[in-house]
């Protein structure tokens, strides 16, 4: 540094000299002068470009002292031929100008619009006068000697600027661009607050605040918020033609900024796409500055402009440091080479190709992952029924528009206050005077007041109206109220409430989305050496510990994550959990739910309107009833009605029934003892204030509890079986999270109520096939479609991020990436898609054995609980002919969700994930499910020969001994055949030495359980956190196939789309044949190296089918033939470790 800074100076004495010499105006050199401050002269980019500048032969580099440039006046200030000047903080802009008037030289950057840039109206004004896209935005001047008078109406969920509405989420800018205070504020249906956002302060960059009300004093830019998927692109210019991209992680996120082992913020180079280029080209010359930096916002497929920043460089690029040199060099000569009569021409380049290395061997690329998962743990739903006729309520109906559709629902705070105002209003008038018509409302009116009136503040998440237009007033009542007796148009209210997201809910799905990383390949800091890569990729925040290997493709673009959720507030905070689980993020859920989260309520593509059953629906309810009705014990007969499919889950369940109606009364008892309990407790002064689980109160318990036993039996002695679900979700929720109460007899009301909820929630959802799929249809059909789409647009992306290739060593192919679609739904969905599954004719079990164990284990699962999760993983063979059926290749797994209360002894056992052909279990004792994942590593040419052991490094892994992986024998785990009764089939933690011999499939579902691998609770830092309740843990992934091709997936996709309605097969048709190329893939094998001996055939028992214990994981795909089923020596693979 300090040699170079001699080297300027020589320069800068040159200049003096330089006109006393006569030297032949053909020696002249180019003097480019470099005025501003210290620390942007003297910075390192600066300093690096400036550095290749004085290599070019003609060109001198001048550096003006900032003394010189402070104190002195212009006219002393030396000499150049070309300015590179530009302002930053205490630089006099004045001054420059005042030079540049003088000596005339060539300007790099422009100086007067250098004081437009320090405005953010001027920078929008020019930007907007250039067509170019910004968010839509209103200036809000304020004077500031009376602040109070300005053109702001500050709503709860908006602002109204000059006239303009904006709704939240909004951002507020000072209208000052050195002024970096930009806040965000979130919708209190996210949670309300704001993000504050500041210039870098060692890691962060932002902060959450709770405050949701604007800044009072000062003068802003208030304008729409763009939903980016939480990434940031930062453009940098070098005259028109050359623009340099990065991506960094946006600071609202979680304000955390990633920084590299060296300390620098992690940021990727990405590619422009022509539109981009064609901004960048439009800003440089709009604001005549050669150098400038910009931030772009991509969102809804289109780029948005938010931010001019003037004269900037990027940070540690040597790519960039020699381009910007050699622009900026070629510019000055072609400029002033003429005039000062150099001899030089403009050098042809041919442009840098970028060579992009290809897969070796056969491996397959993970292309897409689907996952549909419903919500984590809630607190008990309620809801309560009644039918208003009271003038107001209409009103309100018609206010917000209800009579378009005949429906509407009321979420907004605003609009809950009215209906709360409307129940006070009539209960003071039916204290006044006593009109027997409206009496019968009045606890109804008085409930809906009370729940309206809980938690002292309304956030559209806890609770929600529906009112129903009711022409000829309500049908014959249901339980809750006997005969009414006026005719004409009524409103059915429908308030629901509860159902909010756990706090053991928000770590379950955030545990979730962290073992949901180790399901994407790479990241393990053991491959880095044999990558050969050393880019700075691979170090910094996610270098070195499981499930990096989706950080890594995230961080750099490649990886196009959408979330989805449907509009409930528990789905909402489950799937920002998850990302954050997923994508390490940290804080508050408010800004990555804002930011991450798309809520998919168009065309009921995760959201069901469960008030409007379909006809087939109804009648299946109505036979429930029926059946459930009868005062005797069940019969062969009712076993026909009630488990046509012979389900082993529903056939254990009526076993434990026996009389359907003898177990509701024994239900119905229980629940009297149950209120009894609570009653006594709260009677009892030492219980009087007992906090219960997520500050529920023993009032509130008994509420909920009371209305169950009131609901439950109807007046005229039947039961209401609809109730069921909701009484097996209350004794659940109590017995997770109060157990400390120890009320007397639960455990019998859990084991009652959940054998009669087997029966009722499964059943309610289609007791035959035909209705399964019927009823199945109707939810799910436009997320089917979507589940298609996301499958085919794997082919052709074009506009999401892409990775720079020359920036992209040790990287498969950068130019692409796994698209990744969640969908977070409640449990309809989950079961209706299910469904499609198991009855839609996906594989026919008779052919296909594979199919028909996922089948019988599907069939044992009794529940679908929280956090149960199908997934759909799409691969590519990049060696296989791109029309080749055996291109692309589809797995389907599932899990049960989080585990229940006593599941440890009923638990059907699956085959675990990804079953692989057995290896040298002595090797790798404790490699777990979701290990073995994280050694699919498409991102490396070439196959690591030892697996790495990820289990020191793993918070969530824990080892074998303790108990949460499977403890199959405590002996070796290669022991003799002779025990094998006791084993599973497919191990899916401790792989299967060949010389066990799987037992028979009939012996799957009576086989004694065995602990699972799962993932683990035990050292999660806010475990048990709220009181006593525990976090359990979550089943792992099985999987139901793994070797279908995307073609069969796309046809029976099709079908089950087209058999529920014809108008859509048209559209579906058009887009299929699009991709009626694609798809059918072989099998595959784990990551190992391969032996070409076959020994393993001589291993495997007479008589067994091949994909016992065969059927090899993906990362490898083998060159045999491509069914399951076939006996052929090219599947035969053995390992040599």
């Amino acid at each position: 540094m300090g040699q170079m800074d001699a080297g300027m100076k020589n320069e800068m004495f040159r200049e003096e000299e330089m006109d006393d010499d006569d030297e032949s105006p053909s020696e002249r050199q180019i003097v480019v002068g470099i005025c501003a401050m210290t620390k942007k002269s003297k910075s390192k980019p600066m300093t690096q470009i400036l550095e290749r500048l004085c290599k070019f032969d003609y060109i001198d580099v001048v550096i003006f002292p900032e003394e010189v440039i402070l104190e002195e006046p212009v006219e002393k200030w030396p000499l150049c031929d070309c300015l590179i000047s530009f302002h930053s903080k205490g630089f006099p802009l004045d001054k420059a100008v005042e030079y540049a008037k003088l000596r005339n030289p060539l300007l790099i950057n422009d100086l007067n619009m250098q004081y437009f840039i320090q405005d953010r109206r001027e920078v929008y004004r020019i930007l907007q006068e250039e067509g170019i896209d910004l968010p839509r935005y209103a200036v809000l001047n304020r004077d500031p000697d009376n602040p109070e008078e300005c053109n702001l109406v500050e709503g709860e969920d908006q602002v109204e600027v000059n006239g303009e509405v904006f709704h939240k989420p909004f951002v507020e800018k000072p209208v000052c661009a050195e002024d970096h205070n930009v806040y965000i504020y979130y919708p209190t249906s996210a949670g309300g607050g704001s993000q504050r956002l500041f210039r870098k302060i060692g890691s962060r960059s932002s902060v959450y605040s709770p405050e949701s009300s604007v800044r009072k004093t000062g003068s802003y830019i208030y304008e729409e918020f763009m939903p980016t998927d939480g990434t940031d692109v930062k453009v940098y210019t070098v005259g028109p033609d050359y623009a340099h991209a990065e991506a960094r992680k946006s600071p609202a996120l979680d304000g955390k900024v990633e920084r590299d082992s060296e300390g620098k913020e992690i940021r990727y180079p990405v590619m422009l796409t022509a539109m981009e280029k064609l901004v960048a080209r439009k800003v440089c010359l709009a604001f005549k500055q050669t150098v400038c930096g910009f931030d772009l916002l991509r969102a809804n497929g289109h780029s948005f402009v938010c931010d001019v920043n003037g004269f900037s460089f990027v940070k540690n690029s040597m790519k960039y440091y020699d381009d910007c040199a050699k622009v900026l060099g070629n510019m000055v000569m072609r400029e002033l080479a003429p005039q000062l009569h150099i001899p030089w021409s403009i050098p042809m380049e041919a442009e840098d190709i970028p060579i992009v290395p290809t897969t070796s061997g056969t491996m397959m690329e993970l292309r897409c992952v689907i996952a549909i998962i419903r919500h984590g743990d809630r607190t008990p739903k309620q809801k309560m029924k009644m039918e208003v006729r009271h003038p107001l309520f209409f009103e309100l109906f018609e206010k917000y528009g209800g009579y378009k559709t005949g429906k509407l629902k009321l979420k907004k705070p605003k609009q809950l206050q009215e209906v709360l105002d409307i129940a006070r209003l009539l209960l003071v008038e039916l204290g006044q005077h006593t009109d027997c018509e409206i009496e019968e409302k009045k606890s109804k009116l008085e409930q809906l007041k009370t729940v309206l009136e809980m938690y002292g503040h309304f956030s559209g998440i806890n609770r929600k109206v529906q009112l129903t237009y009711l022409r000829n007033g309500k049908p014959k009542a249901s339980s809750e109220e006997e005969d009414s007796k006026k005719d004409g148009p009524s409103l059915l209210l429908v308030l629901k409430w509860g159902g909010e997201l756990t706090p053991a809910g928000r770590v379950q799905a955030e545990e979730l989305g962290r073992a949901f990383r180790c399901m994407y390949p790479g990241g393990q800091a053991g491959n880095r050496r044999s990558l050969g890569c050393d880019s700075p990729i691979d170090f910094g925040d996610y270098a070195g510990f499981p499930g990096c290997g989706l950080l890594r493709l995230h961080s750099t673009y490649r990886h196009d994550l959408k979330i989805y959720a449907s509009d409930e507030g528990r789905v909402q905070m489950t799937a920002a959990a998850f990302a954050k689980g997923l994508l390490a993020l940290e804080g508050e859920l408010t800004p990555i739910l804002v930011q991450m989260v798309k809520s998919a309520n168009m065309n009921g593509l995760l959201d069901s309107d469960s008030d409007s059953l379909t006809d087939c629906q109804q009648k299946v309810k109505a036979r429930l009833h029926e059946i459930m009705q009868k005062d005797q014990d069940f019969t062969e007969q009712d076993y026909q009605k009630l488990a046509p499919t012979g389900s082993p889950s529903l056939v254990n369940s009526m076993k434990v029934i026996e009389n359907p109606v003898k177990t509701c009364d024994k239900v119905y008892a229980l629940i009297q003892s149950l209120t009894s309990q609570i009653r006594k407790r709260l009677e009892d002064p030492k219980s009087a204030d007992l906090q219960l689980y997520h500050s529920e109160t023993l009032e509130l318990m008994l509420q909920r509890w009371s209305k169950l036993e009131r609901d439950f039996r109807m007046k005229n002695g039947r039961y209401d079986i609809s109730k069921i679900p909701d009484i097996y979700d209350c004794i659940k929720y109590d017995l997770q999270h109060n157990a400390s109460l120890d009320l007397e007899d639960t455990r019998e009301l859990f084991r009652l109520s959940r054998a009669l909820a087997d029966i009722v929630i499964p059943q309610e959802y289609g007791i035959n096939r035909a209705e399964k799929l019927d009823i199945a249809q109707a939810y799910c059909v436009p997320l089917m479609k979507k589940i298609q789409l996301d499958l085919q647009r794997t082919h052709e992306d074009e506009a999401v991020n892409k990775l720079h290739p020359l920036y992209s060593r040790g990287v498969m192919s950068p130019g692409r990436h796994v698209r990744t679609r969640l969908y977070f739904t409640s449990e309809s969905h989950v079961h209706s898609l299910l469904s499609i599954f198991r009855y839609g004719g996906l594989l026919n079990e008779e052919k296909d054995q594979q199919w028909k164990q996922a089948m019988d284990y599907l069939s044992a699962v009794t529940e679908l609980n929280y956090m149960t999760q199908i997934v759909i993983m799409l691969y590519e063979d990049n060696n296989k002919d791109p029309s080749s059926e055996e291109r692309f290749h589809v797995e389907l797994h599932f899990s049960p969700g989080v585990k229940g209360c006593e599941d440890e002894e009923t638990i059907p056992l699956g085959f675990g994930f990804r079953p692989a052909s057995s290896e040298n279990e002595d090797k790798k004792p404790n490699q777990g499910s979701l290990e073995d994942l994280s050694q699919d590593e498409p991102d490396q040419a070439l196959q690591v020969s030892d697996p790495i052991n990820i289990q020191r490094r793993s918070p969530m892994i824990r080892n074998r001994k303790t108990g949460s992986m499977e403890v199959l024998s405590e002996t070796s785990p290669t022991h003799s055949a002779k025990g094998c009764t006791s084993h599973r089939l497919f191990i899916s933690c401790s792989r299967q030495s060949p010389e066990i011999k799987p037992a028979s499939g009939l012996e799957l579902l009576s086989m004694p359980a065995v602990k699972r691998f799962s993932v683990s609770y035990a050292r999660h830092p806010t475990n048990g956190f709220e009181g006593c309740s525990m976090v359990p843990s979550i089943y792992p992934l099985e999987t139901l196939h793994n070797s279908l091709s995307l073609k069969q997936v796309d046809e029976f996709l099709n079908s089950v789309c087209e058999s529920n309605s014809e108008v859509q097969a048209k559209t579906m048709k058009a887009l299929s044949g699009l991709f009626a190329s694609q798809s059918q893939i072989s099998l595959y094998s784990p990551q190992q190296p391969l032996s070409s001996s076959g020994s393993e055939a001589s291993l495997r028992p007479p008589g067994q089918p091949l994909w016992h214990g065969s059927i090899p994981s993906s990362a490898v795909s083998s060159a045999g033939p491509s069914s399951p089923i076939t006996e052929s020596s090219g599947l035969n693979f053995s390992f040599s470790e």
